[in-house]
C-alpha cells in the first residue's frame, strides 16, 4: 500500500490497484471522476447515462490496472476506454450513423477570427448551444483540445484514429463553431 495515496502519482496507484488496493481504487476515483464524467456528458448530452459509464470505465481501469503498459499519460489511456464506451453504448442503442468528415469539402467559414468569437461570447449557455449542434466527433475533439488540453498525438490515441485525422476534424470542428458563434451573436 502507497503510504500517501494523495501524493502518489496515477501510475503508482495503477500499481496499488494492480495489487487490489481499494484505497489507491478510491484516491484514483476521486482524482479523475469529474474529468471522465465531463467528458462522457459532452459525447452523450445524457447525465444518467455518462454516471453508468463513468462506473464502467473506472471499472475497466481497475480491472486493466495490472495491464496498463505506460505508452501514453494514465488520463489518455483511460479517456480512450471512455471513448471505447461511448462507441459501444451508441452501438447498442443503434441511434447513432457513424461517419468521416468529408476531408474533399471546402472551407465556408465566415472571416471573423475564433479566438474573437469566442471572446466576444460572454454568455456560456451560448457556447454550449453552440457545441450542441456540433457533430459528435467535432464535439469530441473540441472537448478534448480545449477542455482536456490533449495534444493531438494524445486524442488519436484517444479516438483511435491517425493523427492526420484529428488535425483534420479539429480545423473543421473550430470552423464550424467559428461559423455558429457568430450566427448566434448576430440574433
Amino acid at each position: 500500500m502507497i503510504l500517501s495515496l494523495d501524493k502518489a502519482s496515477d501510475e503508482q496507484l495503477l500499481h496499488a490497484m494492480a495489487g487490489e488496493d481499494m484505497d489507491a481504487l478510491g484516491e484514483f476515483y476521486r482524482r479523475h471522476e469529474s474529468r471522465v464524467y465531463r467528458y462522457l456528458v459532452t459525447r452523450l448530452n445524457d447525465s444518467a447515462t455518462a454516471a453508468d459509464l463513468l462506473n464502467d470505465v473506472m471499472l475497466d481501469v481497475w480491472r486493466g490496472a495490472a495491464r496498463f503498459a505506460g505508452r501514453s499519460k494514465v488520463t489518455t489511456w483511460m479517456l480512450g476506454i471512455a471513448h471505447h464506451k461511448v462507441l459501444n453504448h451508441w452501438r447498442r442503442q443503434g441511434s447513432r450513423v457513424f461517419t468521416e468528415v468529408d476531408e474533399t469539402l471546402e472551407d465556408e467559414s465566415e472571416s471573423a477570427d475564433l479566438e474573437k468569437a469566442l471572446s466576444a461570447v460572454q454568455d456560456a449557455e451560448r457556447l454550449r448551444e453552440c457545441l450542441g449542434k456540433l457533430s459528435d466527433a467535432h464535439r469530441e475533439v473540441i472537448h478534448l483540445v480545449f477542455f482536456e488540453e490533449l495534444d493531438y498525438a494524445e486524442i488519436a490515441t484517444v479516438m483511435g484514429v491517425p493523427e492526420g485525422t484529428v488535425k483534420s476534424r479539429v480545423h473543421h470542428a473550430k470552423n464550424r463553431l467559428q461559423q455558429l458563434l457568430v450566427r448566434s451573436l448576430k440574433v
